[in-house]
């Protein structure tokens, strides 16, 4: 079995289930390991209708919408422990009411999961409402798979175009101003103290627990030594709190040599490599964007209700 990624272009439960539940079905015949994530709704649906069959025992359920939150974790969460083994995963990435903000570390994700892929005997199957979802999440969709199954029929993708999703939304933000609340600092070698004390603090005032605040000072630091070590010895941190997250970005004049950096477990042999992973583990989000000037990493962290 060769590797595959299929988008899956549905209208309704009804074209749903005539899609997946033959992809599950067959994998689970043929011995395979099979992986459904999706939001809880449409993972309900197909557990169910599997649960009818006697198949629901023999088939990992993950709800996307909490393995998933944030898209930099789907390649180690989901498909990481089947990329040696093979198998096939139902990969629900974007759905109606997904948070925007987690929109464009979603794209990144699809393109991304066919490097990922390639040369292993994995199958993903990517559905995404083509009833409620935008035209444009379609057609980043489209862009981002090389396959494509709608109304029952497959076909290869001939506008297939990773690269041009990829840049797309690669656009660098806009840094909010000390107007906005946001606090900077420079970090250097052996200023990471100064670092940790300064997201600590935010962290503490914007409501969180001892646990995430620990977190936020744990991410911060790998975000502020890899910069340090590979984006020209300094890094300037800046923290804020906007629309319910408090948010630790990390600019720095390095560029990204490894667009999976973070995304796949380093080997075991391997003595370093794990700290983007980290990062993806421990945050709500994470957002990457790099261009030939530098790198800017942003971690967001949901900040309790009322904070």
């Amino acid at each position: 079995m060769t590797a595959d990624h299929t988008a899956l272009l549905y209208r309704g439960a009804v074209e749903y289930l005539a899609a997946v539940l033959p992809f599950v079905r067959d994998g689970v015949a043929a011995g395979e390991a099979v992986t459904v994530a999706a939001p809880r709704g449409n993972l309900d649906l197909v557990r169910d209708e599997c649960g009818a069959e006697g198949l629901a025992d023999r088939v990992r359920w993950l709800d996307m919408a909490e393995v998933g939150r944030n898209p930099g974790r789907i390649v180690s969460a989901v498909l990481h422990p089947l990329l040696a083994r093979g198998g096939r995963v139902v990969t629900e990435v974007v759905w109606p009411g997904r948070p925007s903000a987690q929109y464009p570390a979603c794209v990144r994700h699809e393109a991304l999961a066919n490097d990922v892929i390639a040369d292993r005997p994995l199958r993903l199957l990517c559905p995404y409402d083509a009833e409620l979802l935008p035209a444009s999440a379609l057609a980043d969709a489209v862009g981002t798979h090389p396959a494509l199954l709608r109304r029952g029929a497959a076909e290869t993708n001939p506008e297939y175009a990773p690269d041009v999703a990829l840049e797309t939304y690669n656009r660098m933000p806009d840094d909010p101003a000390a107007a906005d609340g946001a606090r900077e600092i420079s970090v250097g070698v052996g200023e990471l103290g100064d670092a940790r004390a300064m997201v600590s603090a935010a962290a503490r005032a914007h409501g969180l627990d001892e646990q995430r605040v620990g977190d936020t000072a744990l991410v911060v630091t790998e975000l502020v030594t890899n910069s340090i070590e590979h984006g020209g010895g300094r890094a300037e941190l800046r923290v804020w709190s906007r629309d319910g997250e408090l948010v630790c970005q990390v600019r720095d004049g390095g560029t990204l040599a490894d667009p999976l950096a973070g995304l796949r477990p380093a080997p075991v042999d391997q003595a370093h490599g794990r700290g983007l992973l980290l990062v993806h583990t421990l945050a709500d989000l994470v957002t990457l964007h790099a261009d030939e000037h530098g790198t800017v990493v942003r971690a967001h962290f949901a900040l309790p209700s009322g904070a």
